[in-house]
């Protein structure tokens, strides 16, 4: 037995090519069946698609990095659950491509912020955090009320959509009415209100949210 670990030890390429196998069997036993058990294939009652302006409001989340500084997982532990609400499950996220799960918390937990706050307070809070919280170390968004959606890719980015829905056997997520009334519906509109409409309907499904 010596003798092999030797033979395996002093030859790299074989090591990785064996490492990659170990690797592959514990994916294939770990995840493989992930893909076949309802509860992490099938929404929450009551998810639905973003609309057009959720859509671009996740995007502008993205591209703002939001996520870097906020997770949108409640974990089941009690200090988690008390603070946050209903602990995270996998149905809420299967229209979240990517997922934004994060694993840094500079800010609170995101996931159940939907319906906790109005509008109005999100406007000052992301114009000028300190002005709501006055510990906050956010950093303020003051251009995003300024900047209105750009409608012309809106259409595409519901068709991609449509397609990841196809490779993850949800089928369409949008129908082609849906998509065509998307670029009238975030005319007009500013990055902000985008944003705002995102955060407000983050976990509002989920029964026992506060």
């Amino acid at each position: 037995m010596s003798q092999n670990h030797e033979v395996v030890e002093k030859n790299i390429g074989l090591m990785m090519v064996l490492i990659l196998i170990v690797v592959s069997m514990g994916a294939l036993v770990e995840i493989v069946p992930l893909f076949f058990l309802k509860t992490t294939t099938e929404p929450v009652e009551g998810l639905k698609p973003y609309t057009a302006l959720q859509l671009e409001g996740r995007d502008i989340y993205i591209r703002e990095s939001c996520n870097a500084c906020h997770s949108q997982q409640v974990r089941p532990f009690r200090a988690e659950t008390e603070r946050y609400g209903h602990y995270s499950v996998a149905g809420e996220y299967v229209y979240d491509n990517p997922f934004l799960w994060g694993s840094k918390r500079t800010g609170p937990d995101l996931a159940r912020v939907g319906g906790r706050y109005s509008d109005a307070w999100h406007r000052l809070h992301l114009h000028n955090p300190r002005s709501v919280v006055p510990e906050s170390n956010m950093p303020a968004y003051p251009w995003l009320e300024k900047r209105e959606l750009d409608p012309s890719g809106i259409v595409t980015k519901m068709q991609v959509q449509n397609k990841l829905g196809h490779v993850v056997g949800q089928g369409d997520r949008y129908t082609q009415a849906e998509i065509d009334a998307a670029s009238e519906q975030i005319k007009g509109k500013t990055e902000l209100d985008a944003l705002i409409a995102y955060l407000q309907v983050l976990g509002t499904h989920m029964k026992g949210t506060r």
